[in-house]
């Protein structure tokens, strides 16, 4: 059995990095238009820059929690191939040993603007860097912003196809192209299943519905799967 697995800001929730859309989210304090958009990075790339240090400093003090190991655990005891595809920037999965597809990018790389060129991100990015390859100063975080097209999506589109069972982890379903995986893994005949702490903008396209913190649900339903 392939089980493809989409993760959202609620797995890393629990961890202390917080979600996006939910009360209190990152975007219920920042105008996105001014952080997360390329022409916000256009207009004012210091204040981007400032707002992203300060998310990478926020990361770089989180630890894995419960779900992150057991969806690691998942991916290494399942007889069959386990994709996990997530939304997050952040590397927990990684720290928790878990190998996956970063679809909107990660905090700790940079890339250049002009050329492509991506390396491991300082801790501290400015509007002056140059590029290490280019010397063009037009390094941004390796981030998807609003507008722009996430990654890897050839990729994701055949684990979708193939998935014998879909899953989404913490995701709010607001945003696309990822609140439209259920739906494709659905058309391909995937069991589909979601495990979020409240009913997502999506819920009803789910044959199956978990609702909990991540840190309790996640676990208990790879305990099932194994």
């Amino acid at each position: 059995m392939k089980i493809v697995i989409l993760t959202g800001a609620g797995v890393s929730a629990e961890s202390g990095l917080g979600t996006f859309r939910g009360k209190g989210g990152v975007w219920t304090k920042y105008d996105l238009t001014e952080v997360a958009t390329p022409e916000g990075f256009a207009r004012d790339p210091e204040k981007v820059h400032d707002f992203y240090n300060a998310r990478r400093r926020n990361a770089a003090g989180a630890r894995p929690n419960a779900a992150h190991y057991a969806l690691a655990r998942l991916q290494e005891k399942h007889a069959g191939e386990v994709v996990i595809v997530t939304q997050n920037v952040d590397a927990l999965h990684e720290a928790a040993g878990a190998r996956t597809i970063h679809m909107h990018g990660r905090l700790d790389r940079a890339i250049c603007a002009s050329c492509g060129e991506t390396w491991p991100a300082p801790d501290m990015m400015f509007a002056t860097d140059p590029c290490p390859k280019c010397t063009a100063k037009t390094t941004r975080p390796d981030i998807v912003w609003f507008g722009e097209i996430p990654k890897a999506m050839s990729q994701i589109a055949h684990h979708l196809e193939t998935a014998d069972l879909f899953a989404a982890i913490g995701t709010s379903g607001q945003v696309y192209p990822a609140a439209g995986f259920v739906t494709e893994a659905a058309r391909s005949g995937a069991h589909t299943v979601e495990l979020n702490l409240e009913p997502s903008d999506v819920s009803g396209l789910f044959a199956e519905r978990m609702e909990g913190p991540a840190t309790e649900s996640v676990p208990a339903w790879v305990a099932r799967l194994l």
